[in-house]
């Protein structure tokens, strides 16, 4: 069978794990709580503590329209994931639905785009807290002694140091929590995204009676913007695009959900639903509290404002709290990478000693290699440059799994489906063109690292994946 029509069986991933064939599989351990916490978790983070000022600064306080464009599409997006993944609860996430639905050329392209993706908002949420921590260390005094850290060690040689180490440790302490177990991990989680949340509701408090309507004035400064066109709106709502995402990594988790057809799609659309509202109340404080150029280049911009507000101890604990809840979303996506790989390993496209599975029940080896990638690339390159190559990886995925979602209802209507997206036609037709003009939106240097990561992978995948893949091996259990 000619590689571009193999597939994978969506049957086959229904029948009881073969350990022979598909090496041992990851214990069931996690319900929609967890899953709802692990979403959330991925979604609020460097987007809405971080990069919502680099979006305010390209397109002034229209930045919310912005917020409501990227919102929009990752909704519709995520409508298109609960009903995949619920029909195909198996680890790899848009890998896996692509693989069984477009074919394995395409699922390769997907699945190298998702570990562009999961690599680099790693790096870039690690950047983000690092901006934080180093915040919050130079804001305290104890016994006249500050806890600053050296420049040089604090970012990397874009910004004149040596090494962001800042970043570096907290990717380290992630892996080693993700290596103690799913389950241990999943319920640290959930209280470090209610910390999180809290937060974000202190500052929304403080910064609500602070509220200036006049900073809204003018509105779309740049313009509304158009793909190419690198300021406004558009501009800002393909980077803000990161703030958003992070609900796919539910959708790896499925392997690992005791009730995946039922629990995937609250995990998923639930929070989506929280994170929206969360995000629009949050940048509208915001902006009204402080005109947008006061903190438009702010590695912490919230922080940045309840400093000059005059409260500074609350700006310390929102900072104390990013630093602490941050985390979460490095949790959420190296655990998503591993799976991404593990997926990959399992059906021969990759090398089947990263599927290998510790006593604890976690992919240990390429939870190691994930980690030692990530901190590389954290503790050099700015945060902008990271988060707008991930979302470029992103778009690729989320646009697949919108065709994917159009192709199986076109092609098996009568398959069985425990959640069905409504108005579908809409939903896949919202997000495979808002993923391409957000892509088209991105700056071109974006664009061609995209397209260069692939042409690399593509040469990987005709050299080596296309002859080892399980499929060509054993051409009976395609679909």
């Amino acid at each position: 069978m000619a590689f571009w029509n193999r597939r994978k069986s969506i049957d086959a991933m229904h029948t009881p794990h073969d350990e022979a064939a598909h090496g041992p599989r990851l214990k069931a351990t996690l319900s929609w709580p967890h899953l709802l916490a692990l979403g959330v978790g991925a979604i609020v983070g460097t987007g809405i503590l971080t990069l919502i000022g680099v979006g305010a600064g390209l397109a002034g306080p229209a930045v919310l329209v912005s917020f409501g464009l990227a919102g929009l599409v990752c909704a519709c997006a995520a409508l298109a994931y609960a009903e995949l993944s619920t029909m195909m609860p198996a680890a790899g996430s848009a890998y896996t639905y692509s693989y069984a639905v477009l074919g394995e050329l395409i699922a390769w392209i997907v699945g190298w785009s998702l570990i562009l993706e999961y690599s680099l908002v790693v790096s870039a949420v690690a950047v983000g807290w690092s901006g934080y921590a180093v915040g919050f260390l130079n804001g305290l005094d104890i016994g006249g002694m500050s806890l600053a850290l050296p420049h040089a060690l604090t970012v990397g040689p874009h910004a004149g140091g040596i090494v962001n180490l800042p970043a570096v440790f907290i990717i380290a302490v992630v892996t080693g929590l993700l290596l103690l177990g799913t389950r241990e991990s999943a319920n640290l989680n959930v209280v470090l995204v209610v910390i999180k949340i809290v937060a974000l509701i202190v500052f929304v408090a403080i910064a609500l009676p602070a509220f200036n309507p006049d900073h809204f004035h003018p509105f779309m400064p740049n313009g509304f913007g158009a793909p190419f066109v690198k300021t406004g709106v558009m501009a800002a709502a393909a980077i803000i695009f990161f703030a958003f995402y992070g609900f796919d990594a539910i959708s790896t988790a499925a392997e690992e959900t005791k009730k995946p057809e039922r629990d995937l799609a609250i995990g998923i659309v639930g929070s989506m639903l929280i994170c929206t509202a969360l995000y629009m109340i949050v940048a509208a404080a915001a902006i009204g509290a402080r005109p947008v150029a006061a903190f438009a280049s702010s590695s912490e911009p919230l922080s940045l404002i309840l400093r000059e507000l005059g409260q500074g101890g609350a700006a310390t604990i929102v900072a104390g709290a990013a630093v602490i809840a941050l985390p979460t979303v490095l949790l959420a996506f190296l655990f998503g990478q591993s799976r991404i790989f593990l997926g990959m390993a399992r059906d021969g496209l990759l090398p089947a000693r990263l599927a290998k599975i510790s006593t604890r029940g976690v992919p240990a080896v390429v939870t190691v290699f994930t980690a030692i990638v990530v901190a590389i690339l954290a503790g050099l390159l700015p945060l902008d440059e990271l988060a707008s190559l991930a979302n470029a990886g992103t778009l690729a995925a989320f646009c697949a799994v919108g065709v994917c979602l159009v192709v199986l209802r076109l092609r098996d209507p009568g398959r069985k489906r425990l959640f069905k997206a409504p108005l579908w036609p809409v939903v896949a037709a919202i997000t495979v063109v808002g993923c391409v003009v957000f892509f088209l939106s991105l700056k071109p240097v974006t664009q061609y690292g995209f397209l260069i990561w692939n042409a690399i992978g593509l040469l990987i995948y005709f050299v080596w994946s296309s002859r080892n893949a399980r499929l060509a091996k054993n051409p009976a259990e395609a679909a």
